[in-house]
């Protein structure tokens, strides 16, 4: 047992999207890029900017179920979606080694914060965790705090802002500011009909070690977003697209410190196309 990890991690290692950058057109209305950084260290930073606006495009937050933890992969597969993100932090949860965590595939699960799906309401708001809230006709908003607006008709929470009108929250955070780390965000335009989804590979040393929450608001804000907010990062960090060929994991997922291996989680943000 105990050559598990290395095992494991031997064979994943050549698995890992090269550290090379790249740009292309997912769908139509979904524009992908790939960037690798040296400095201040190695990072693998993911972006999707998605026109919400793009005809026939839909969204789904992962409905509620009693067992409802999954990968990413998994969520694609069940509600055919094409493209996905995993989404809120949940409860419980543990990662102690890599046979030792919690949860596993259809384990249950809670998702902190507010969660809608396909207008049913599955969890309440929680104080100060803003909430992204997308609209029957795929208008995003950003509610620092209270809950979606009625007409709402999927959601996911966060668990800080990142950018506010268009500037970083740098110095609002109470702590982690300085440790990089696997991260997913959530950012808008002001219009509410650009969204921009940023997965950062994190914990593995010479590919990719992730950001600080300060180097990642800064991030977003130079790309342009109005307002953004920080969802679940570490080990469940997962990007994933299905062009046909089945689910394909964009990024370098590091569940139960296997590079390459996806954690069950809570929910997701997915993407349908006609």
């Amino acid at each position: 047992m105990l050559l598990l990890p290395p095992i494991a991690y031997g064979r994943s290692y050549f698995l890992r999207p090269q550290r090379t950058a790249t740009s292309r057109s997912l769908f139509t209305g979904i524009e992908y890029q790939r960037q690798a950084r040296s400095q201040p260290r190695p990072v693998m930073i993911h972006i999707v900017k998605i026109d919400l606006q793009t005809a026939g495009l839909r969204l789904l937050v992962t409905p509620q179920s009693p067992q409802n933890s999954r990968t990413t992969s998994a969520f694609i597969r069940e509600f055919k979606t094409k493209l996905a993100i995993n989404a809120s932090y949940f409860s419980p949860f543990y990662d102690r080694t890599p046979w030792d965590y919690y949860p596993r595939s259809g384990d249950r699960t809670v998702p902190n914060g507010e969660t809608i799906s396909n207008g049913d309401r599955h969890t309440p708001p929680l104080e100060k965790w803003p909430v992204l809230c997308i609209s029957q006709n795929n208008t995003a908003r950003i509610i620092d705090r209270g809950r979606c607006p009625n007409g709402t008709l999927n959601a996911v929470a966060g668990r800080e802002l990142l950018v506010s009108n268009g500037r970083t929250t740098v110095g609002k955070f109470a702590d982690d500011e300085q440790k990089p780390y696997p991260r997913v965000a959530v950012g808008i335009d002001r219009s509410g009909t650009k969204l921009w989804l940023i997965v950062i590979d994190g914990k593995q040393p010479l590919y990719s070690e992730g950001v600080t929450k300060v180097e990642l608001s800064q991030l977003m804000a130079k790309l342009g977003v109005d307002t953004a907010i920080n969802l679940d990062g570490g080990g469940s960090t997962t990007l994933v697209v299905d062009t046909g060929n089945g689910a394909t994991v964009l990024n370098a997922p590091i569940h139960a410190k296997v590079p390459m291996n996806e954690r069950p989680v809570a929910n997701q943000l997915g993407f349908y196309l006609p």
